[in-house]
Protein backbone atom coordinates (compact mmCIF):
# COMPACT_ATOMS: atom_id res chain seq x y z
CA UNK A 1 0.00 0.00 0.00
CA UNK A 2 1.56 3.31 -0.70
CA UNK A 3 -0.07 5.00 2.09
CA UNK A 4 0.80 4.50 5.13
CA UNK A 5 -2.47 2.42 7.15
CA UNK A 6 -4.83 4.27 8.85
CA UNK A 7 -7.12 1.84 9.77
CA UNK A 8 -6.87 -1.18 10.54
CA UNK A 9 -9.60 -4.77 11.40
CA UNK A 10 -7.84 -7.14 14.60
CA UNK A 11 -9.73 -11.06 14.34
CA UNK A 12 -10.28 -12.58 17.42
CA UNK A 13 -7.67 -15.52 15.76
CA UNK A 14 -4.80 -12.55 15.14
CA UNK A 15 -5.64 -12.19 11.54
CA UNK A 16 -5.22 -8.46 10.76
CA UNK A 17 -6.53 -6.42 7.97
CA UNK A 18 -4.84 -2.82 7.31
CA UNK A 19 -6.11 -0.55 5.01
CA UNK A 20 -7.31 3.02 4.69
CA UNK A 21 -9.77 4.47 7.93
CA UNK A 22 -12.93 6.83 7.10
CA UNK A 23 -15.84 8.21 9.05
CA UNK A 24 -15.40 8.70 12.90
CA UNK A 25 -11.65 8.27 14.07
CA UNK A 26 -11.89 5.65 17.54
CA UNK A 27 -12.06 2.25 18.17
CA UNK A 28 -15.35 -0.55 18.33
CA UNK A 29 -15.70 -4.11 19.13
CA UNK A 30 -18.25 -6.02 17.36
CA UNK A 31 -19.14 -9.33 15.60
CA UNK A 32 -17.91 -9.50 11.85
CA UNK A 33 -20.60 -10.20 9.21
CA UNK A 34 -20.77 -10.43 5.66
CA UNK A 35 -23.32 -8.34 3.17
CA UNK A 36 -23.77 -9.49 -0.74
CA UNK A 37 -26.06 -6.72 -1.71
CA UNK A 38 -25.45 -4.61 -4.14
CA UNK A 39 -27.61 -1.19 -3.34
CA UNK A 40 -28.93 -0.17 -0.17
CA UNK A 41 -25.91 0.54 2.09
CA UNK A 42 -27.42 3.31 3.59
CA UNK A 43 -30.36 1.15 4.61
CA UNK A 44 -28.06 -1.26 5.97
CA UNK A 45 -26.12 0.83 8.44
CA UNK A 46 -29.38 2.17 9.56
CA UNK A 47 -31.32 -0.99 10.20
CA UNK A 48 -31.48 -1.86 14.04
CA UNK A 49 -30.54 -5.28 13.26
CA UNK A 50 -27.18 -5.01 12.95
CA UNK A 51 -26.58 -3.91 16.35
CA UNK A 52 -22.88 -4.70 17.40
CA UNK A 53 -22.46 -5.69 13.93
CA UNK A 54 -19.31 -4.65 11.62
CA UNK A 55 -20.22 -5.02 7.90
CA UNK A 56 -18.08 -6.46 5.19
CA UNK A 57 -19.61 -5.14 1.78
CA UNK A 58 -19.00 -7.74 -1.11
CA UNK A 59 -19.91 -5.21 -3.71
CA UNK A 60 -16.49 -3.02 -4.14
CA UNK A 61 -18.28 0.23 -4.78
CA UNK A 62 -20.10 1.15 -1.33
CA UNK A 63 -20.46 4.82 -1.21
CA UNK A 64 -20.78 6.02 -4.77
CA UNK A 65 -24.41 7.21 -4.45
CA UNK A 66 -23.93 9.21 -1.78
CA UNK A 67 -26.19 9.42 1.68
CA UNK A 68 -30.19 10.64 1.04
CA UNK A 69 -31.98 11.60 4.26
CA UNK A 70 -35.10 9.67 3.10
CA UNK A 71 -33.10 5.81 2.72
CA UNK A 72 -32.55 6.27 6.37
CA UNK A 73 -34.25 3.44 8.34
CA UNK A 74 -33.21 5.02 11.64
CA UNK A 75 -32.51 8.13 13.01
CA UNK A 76 -28.95 6.91 13.23
CA UNK A 77 -26.41 4.44 11.71
CA UNK A 78 -26.52 1.65 13.91
CA UNK A 79 -23.77 -1.02 12.49
CA UNK A 80 -20.80 -0.47 14.43
CA UNK A 81 -18.77 -0.12 11.41
CA UNK A 82 -18.43 -1.32 8.06
CA UNK A 83 -15.26 -2.98 5.66
CA UNK A 84 -15.33 -1.78 1.75
CA UNK A 85 -12.84 -3.12 -0.88
CA UNK A 86 -12.54 0.14 -2.69
CA UNK A 87 -12.13 3.58 -0.59
CA UNK A 88 -15.36 5.42 -0.90
CA UNK A 89 -15.69 8.00 -4.33
CA UNK A 90 -16.84 11.11 -4.64
CA UNK A 91 -21.51 10.61 -4.84
CA UNK A 92 -22.83 10.67 -8.53
CA UNK A 93 -26.46 10.86 -7.94
CA UNK A 94 -29.36 13.19 -8.12
CA UNK A 95 -30.59 12.36 -5.14
CA UNK A 96 -27.60 12.54 -2.87
CA UNK A 97 -27.22 14.96 -0.32
CA UNK A 98 -23.94 14.51 1.24
CA UNK A 99 -21.15 11.58 1.10
CA UNK A 100 -20.69 8.19 2.73
CA UNK A 101 -17.33 9.36 4.39
CA UNK A 102 -18.65 12.73 5.90
CA UNK A 103 -21.88 11.40 7.42
CA UNK A 104 -20.26 8.28 9.45
CA UNK A 105 -17.51 11.08 10.53
CA UNK A 106 -21.02 13.49 12.15
CA UNK A 107 -22.73 9.66 13.33
CA UNK A 108 -19.49 8.63 15.47
CA UNK A 109 -19.09 5.58 12.61
CA UNK A 110 -16.06 3.46 11.45
CA UNK A 111 -15.19 2.46 7.98
CA UNK A 112 -12.02 1.21 6.46
CA UNK A 113 -11.04 0.49 2.89
CA UNK A 114 -8.75 -0.56 0.84
CA UNK A 115 -8.90 -4.11 2.37
CA UNK A 116 -9.31 -7.40 0.36
CA UNK A 117 -13.32 -8.22 0.76
CA UNK A 118 -13.23 -11.55 -0.82
CA UNK A 119 -9.88 -12.96 1.63
CA UNK A 120 -12.30 -12.02 4.44
CA UNK A 121 -15.65 -13.10 3.23
CA UNK A 122 -14.12 -16.76 2.78
CA UNK A 123 -12.66 -16.43 6.27
CA UNK A 124 -15.93 -15.72 7.64
CA UNK A 125 -17.56 -18.14 5.90
CA UNK A 126 -15.42 -20.83 6.93
CA UNK A 127 -15.08 -19.93 10.28
CA UNK A 128 -17.95 -18.19 10.94
CA UNK A 129 -18.62 -14.47 12.15
CA UNK A 130 -15.50 -13.25 14.44
CA UNK A 131 -15.57 -11.09 17.20
CA UNK A 132 -13.07 -8.11 15.72
CA UNK A 133 -12.34 -4.95 16.54
CA UNK A 134 -11.84 -2.36 14.07
CA UNK A 135 -9.93 0.94 14.74
CA UNK A 136 -9.33 4.08 13.09
CA UNK A 137 -6.25 6.99 13.78
CA UNK A 138 -5.38 8.69 11.74
CA UNK A 139 -1.78 8.67 12.38
CA UNK A 140 -1.81 5.15 11.77
CA UNK A 141 -0.76 4.00 15.85
CA UNK A 142 -2.51 0.76 16.41
CA UNK A 143 -1.76 -1.39 19.52
CA UNK A 144 -2.35 -4.94 17.56
CA UNK A 145 -1.63 -6.97 20.84
CA UNK A 146 -4.55 -5.29 22.72
CA UNK A 147 -6.71 -5.23 20.06
CA UNK A 148 -6.81 -9.13 18.96
CA UNK A 149 -6.82 -9.58 23.24
CA UNK A 150 -10.40 -7.20 22.96
CA UNK A 151 -11.80 -9.22 20.75
CA UNK A 152 -11.15 -12.22 21.96
CA UNK A 153 -12.70 -10.99 25.55
CA UNK A 154 -15.49 -9.94 23.99
CA UNK A 155 -18.79 -11.85 24.81
CA UNK A 156 -20.19 -11.82 21.55
CA UNK A 157 -23.74 -11.57 20.63
CA UNK A 158 -25.02 -15.25 22.16
CA UNK A 159 -27.02 -14.23 25.39
CA UNK A 160 -27.45 -10.58 24.49
CA UNK A 161 -30.34 -8.73 24.35
CA UNK A 162 -29.91 -5.30 22.23
CA UNK A 163 -33.65 -4.92 21.32
CA UNK A 164 -33.74 -2.76 24.87
CA UNK A 165 -31.06 -0.49 23.08
CA UNK A 166 -32.30 -0.15 20.16
CA UNK A 167 -36.27 0.41 20.51
CA UNK A 168 -38.58 3.52 21.01
CA UNK A 169 -38.25 4.68 24.54
CA UNK A 170 -41.92 5.72 24.56
CA UNK A 171 -44.78 4.46 22.08
CA UNK A 172 -46.13 7.15 19.02
CA UNK A 173 -48.19 6.61 16.53
CA UNK A 174 -46.79 5.93 12.67
CA UNK A 175 -49.29 7.11 9.77
CA UNK A 176 -46.11 7.46 6.44
CA UNK A 177 -46.72 5.13 4.01
CA UNK A 178 -44.34 3.51 0.78
CA UNK A 179 -42.33 6.32 -0.79
CA UNK A 180 -43.42 6.76 -4.60
CA UNK A 181 -41.68 8.27 -7.77
CA UNK A 182 -42.35 11.64 -7.74
CA UNK A 183 -44.50 11.36 -4.70
CA UNK A 184 -42.42 10.69 -1.99
CA UNK A 185 -43.67 8.84 0.94
CA UNK A 186 -47.39 8.24 1.14
CA UNK A 187 -50.63 7.70 3.40
CA UNK A 188 -52.92 4.72 4.14
CA UNK A 189 -54.78 4.17 1.04
CA UNK A 190 -58.03 3.06 3.68
CA UNK A 191 -61.05 4.75 4.62
CA UNK A 192 -60.98 3.05 7.71
CA UNK A 193 -57.37 1.38 8.69
CA UNK A 194 -56.26 -1.17 10.38
CA UNK A 195 -55.90 -0.80 14.14
CA UNK A 196 -52.42 -2.18 14.02
CA UNK A 197 -49.54 -2.45 17.14
CA UNK A 198 -46.17 -2.99 16.02
CA UNK A 199 -43.80 -3.94 18.75
CA UNK A 200 -40.59 -2.28 18.34
CA UNK A 201 -37.50 -4.67 18.59
CA UNK A 202 -35.52 -2.50 16.46
CA UNK A 203 -38.11 -1.62 14.26
CA UNK A 204 -37.39 -0.31 10.38
CA UNK A 205 -39.02 2.90 9.13
CA UNK A 206 -39.83 0.99 5.63
CA UNK A 207 -41.28 -2.32 7.28
CA UNK A 208 -43.85 0.08 9.59
CA UNK A 209 -44.41 2.26 6.02
CA UNK A 210 -45.34 -1.35 4.56
CA UNK A 211 -48.26 -1.86 6.98
CA UNK A 212 -49.66 1.63 6.56
CA UNK A 213 -49.53 1.36 2.53
CA UNK A 214 -51.42 -1.56 2.65
CA UNK A 215 -53.92 -0.02 5.33
CA UNK A 216 -52.66 -0.12 8.98
CA UNK A 217 -53.11 3.07 11.48
CA UNK A 218 -49.86 1.97 13.53
CA UNK A 219 -48.69 2.66 17.00
CA UNK A 220 -45.68 1.33 17.77
CA UNK A 221 -44.65 0.60 21.09
CA UNK A 222 -41.51 -0.56 23.21
CA UNK A 223 -39.94 -3.67 23.35
CA UNK A 224 -41.20 -4.13 27.20
CA UNK A 225 -44.64 -3.34 26.62
CA UNK A 226 -46.95 -5.71 28.35
CA UNK A 227 -49.96 -7.79 26.78
CA UNK A 228 -52.14 -5.27 28.54
CA UNK A 229 -50.54 -2.02 27.16
CA UNK A 230 -51.07 -3.61 23.92
CA UNK A 231 -54.74 -4.31 24.18
CA UNK A 232 -55.34 -1.19 25.69
CA UNK A 233 -54.89 0.34 22.10
CA UNK A 234 -57.44 -2.25 20.66
CA UNK A 235 -55.75 -3.58 18.62
CA UNK A 236 -56.83 -5.18 14.88
CA UNK A 237 -53.88 -6.69 14.42
CA UNK A 238 -50.27 -7.34 16.25
CA UNK A 239 -46.61 -7.30 14.37
CA UNK A 240 -43.68 -8.16 15.78
CA UNK A 241 -40.38 -6.34 14.59
CA UNK A 242 -37.02 -6.82 13.47
CA UNK A 243 -34.42 -6.48 15.72
CA UNK A 244 -30.80 -7.47 16.72
CA UNK A 245 -29.34 -9.40 19.71
CA UNK A 246 -29.96 -13.20 20.88
CA UNK A 247 -33.45 -13.97 20.33
CA UNK A 248 -33.61 -16.11 23.45
CA UNK A 249 -32.69 -13.21 25.81
CA UNK A 250 -35.21 -10.92 24.45
CA UNK A 251 -37.76 -13.69 24.47
CA UNK A 252 -37.02 -13.36 28.60
CA UNK A 253 -39.43 -10.61 28.63
CA UNK A 254 -41.35 -10.57 25.16
CA UNK A 255 -42.15 -14.34 24.53
CA UNK A 256 -44.69 -13.98 27.85
CA UNK A 257 -46.41 -11.02 26.38
CA UNK A 258 -47.13 -12.47 22.99
CA UNK A 259 -48.34 -15.52 24.17
CA UNK A 260 -51.10 -13.87 26.29
CA UNK A 261 -51.88 -12.00 23.09
CA UNK A 262 -52.04 -15.57 21.22
CA UNK A 263 -55.19 -16.45 23.24
CA UNK A 264 -56.52 -13.44 22.15
CA UNK A 265 -57.26 -14.83 18.32
CA UNK A 266 -56.12 -11.92 16.76
CA UNK A 267 -54.61 -11.27 13.50
CA UNK A 268 -50.33 -11.62 14.32
CA UNK A 269 -47.42 -10.86 11.80
CA UNK A 270 -43.77 -11.40 12.59
CA UNK A 271 -40.61 -10.47 10.55
CA UNK A 272 -36.91 -11.03 11.28
CA UNK A 273 -36.42 -10.99 15.54
CA UNK A 274 -40.16 -10.91 15.65
CA UNK A 275 -40.28 -14.60 13.68
CA UNK A 276 -37.72 -15.55 16.14
CA UNK A 277 -40.12 -13.99 19.23
CA UNK A 278 -43.36 -15.87 17.92
CA UNK A 279 -41.94 -19.07 17.25
CA UNK A 280 -40.42 -19.52 20.69
CA UNK A 281 -43.46 -18.22 22.07
CA UNK A 282 -45.19 -21.59 20.35
CA UNK A 283 -42.48 -23.63 22.17
CA UNK A 284 -39.99 -23.58 19.31
CA UNK A 285 -36.20 -23.17 19.58
CA UNK A 286 -33.67 -20.62 18.35
CA UNK A 287 -29.86 -21.43 17.42
CA UNK A 288 -26.88 -18.99 16.76
CA UNK A 289 -25.85 -19.72 13.09
CA UNK A 290 -22.20 -19.66 11.52
CA UNK A 291 -22.21 -16.96 9.73
CA UNK A 292 -25.75 -15.88 9.07
CA UNK A 293 -27.72 -14.45 6.69
CA UNK A 294 -26.99 -11.04 4.88
CA UNK A 295 -27.85 -9.46 1.43
CA UNK A 296 -30.87 -8.81 -0.72
CA UNK A 297 -30.69 -11.71 -3.33
CA UNK A 298 -31.27 -14.75 -0.93
CA UNK A 299 -33.31 -17.65 -2.16
CA UNK A 300 -36.51 -18.74 -0.37
CA UNK A 301 -38.75 -21.58 -1.12
CA UNK A 302 -42.73 -21.76 -0.07
CA UNK A 303 -43.04 -24.71 1.04
CA UNK A 304 -47.22 -24.35 0.20
CA UNK A 305 -46.87 -23.20 -3.43
CA UNK A 306 -43.56 -24.05 -4.14
CA UNK A 307 -42.83 -20.50 -5.37
CA UNK A 308 -39.27 -19.13 -4.99
CA UNK A 309 -38.81 -15.81 -3.72
CA UNK A 310 -35.95 -13.40 -4.15
CA UNK A 311 -35.54 -12.16 -0.79
CA UNK A 312 -33.91 -9.29 1.52
CA UNK A 313 -31.94 -10.81 4.82
CA UNK A 314 -29.83 -9.68 8.00
CA UNK A 315 -29.84 -12.47 10.88
CA UNK A 316 -27.08 -14.36 12.72
CA UNK A 317 -29.95 -16.52 14.93
CA UNK A 318 -32.70 -19.16 13.01
CA UNK A 319 -35.71 -21.17 14.21
CA UNK A 320 -34.73 -24.54 14.51
CA UNK A 321 -37.38 -25.98 12.31
CA UNK A 322 -37.48 -30.12 14.46
CA UNK A 323 -38.87 -27.94 17.06
CA UNK A 324 -41.40 -27.02 15.93
CA UNK A 325 -44.18 -28.15 18.15
CA UNK A 326 -47.76 -29.62 16.72
CA UNK A 327 -50.22 -27.71 14.85
CA UNK A 328 -47.10 -25.00 13.46
CA UNK A 329 -46.75 -25.51 10.18
CA UNK A 330 -42.65 -24.61 8.37
CA UNK A 331 -44.20 -22.28 5.41
CA UNK A 332 -40.60 -20.89 4.20
CA UNK A 333 -37.21 -22.36 3.76
CA UNK A 334 -33.90 -21.49 2.33
CA UNK A 335 -32.50 -22.62 -0.87
CA UNK A 336 -28.99 -21.84 0.48
CA UNK A 337 -28.95 -24.01 3.34
CA UNK A 338 -32.51 -25.15 4.26
CA UNK A 339 -32.66 -22.59 7.29
CA UNK A 340 -36.50 -22.04 8.15
CA UNK A 341 -37.73 -18.80 6.76
CA UNK A 342 -41.03 -18.80 7.74
CA UNK A 343 -44.16 -20.60 9.86
CA UNK A 344 -47.75 -20.26 10.67
CA UNK A 345 -49.96 -21.55 12.73
CA UNK A 346 -52.68 -23.86 11.67
CA UNK A 347 -56.09 -22.53 11.35
CA UNK A 348 -55.45 -19.21 12.67
CA UNK A 349 -54.09 -16.16 11.09
CA UNK A 350 -51.15 -15.96 12.89
CA UNK A 351 -47.76 -15.97 10.80
CA UNK A 352 -43.79 -14.69 10.74
CA UNK A 353 -41.04 -15.06 8.31
CA UNK A 354 -37.02 -14.21 8.96
CA UNK A 355 -36.54 -12.29 5.90
CA UNK A 356 -37.37 -8.61 5.32
CA UNK A 357 -40.32 -8.38 3.12
CA UNK A 358 -40.68 -4.46 2.79
CA UNK A 359 -37.61 -4.43 0.02
CA UNK A 360 -35.41 -1.80 1.95
CA UNK A 361 -33.40 -2.88 0.16
CA UNK A 362 -33.93 -5.93 -1.98
CA UNK A 363 -36.53 -7.29 -4.00
CA UNK A 364 -40.59 -6.39 -3.98
CA UNK A 365 -41.08 -10.42 -4.16
CA UNK A 366 -42.61 -10.83 -0.73
CA UNK A 367 -44.81 -7.52 -0.31
CA UNK A 368 -47.80 -9.96 -0.51
CA UNK A 369 -46.95 -10.97 3.28
CA UNK A 370 -48.34 -7.40 4.42
CA UNK A 371 -51.72 -7.80 2.07
CA UNK A 372 -52.15 -11.51 3.88
CA UNK A 373 -51.82 -9.76 7.57
CA UNK A 374 -54.97 -6.79 5.91
CA UNK A 375 -56.71 -9.60 4.59
CA UNK A 376 -56.43 -11.28 7.82
CA UNK A 377 -57.45 -8.32 10.12
CA UNK A 378 -60.57 -7.65 7.00
CA UNK A 379 -61.61 -11.34 7.60
CA UNK A 380 -61.90 -10.68 11.89
CA UNK A 381 -63.61 -7.15 11.34
CA UNK A 382 -65.84 -8.55 8.76
CA UNK A 383 -66.48 -12.00 10.67
CA UNK A 384 -65.67 -13.61 7.30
Amino acid sequence: MANKPTACLALADGTVFYGQGFGAAGEVVAELVFNTAMTGYQEIMTDPSYASQIVTFTFPHIGNTGITPEDDEAPDPVASGIVVRWDPTVPSNWRAAGDLPDWMARRGRIGIGGVDTRRLTRAIRQQGAPHVVLAHDPDGNFDIAAMVAKARNWSGLVGLDLARDVTCRQSYRWDQGAWEWGKGFGASPEQKPFKVVALDYGAKRNILRSLVAFGADVTVLPATATAEEVLAHEPEGVFLSNGPGDPAATGAYAVPMIRDLLDRDMPIFGICLGHQMLALALGAKTVKMGHGHHGANHPVRDTETGKVEITSMNHGFAVDSQTLPQGVVETHVSLFDGSNCGIRVQDRPVFSVQYHPEAAPGPQDSLYLFQRFADAMRSRRTGA
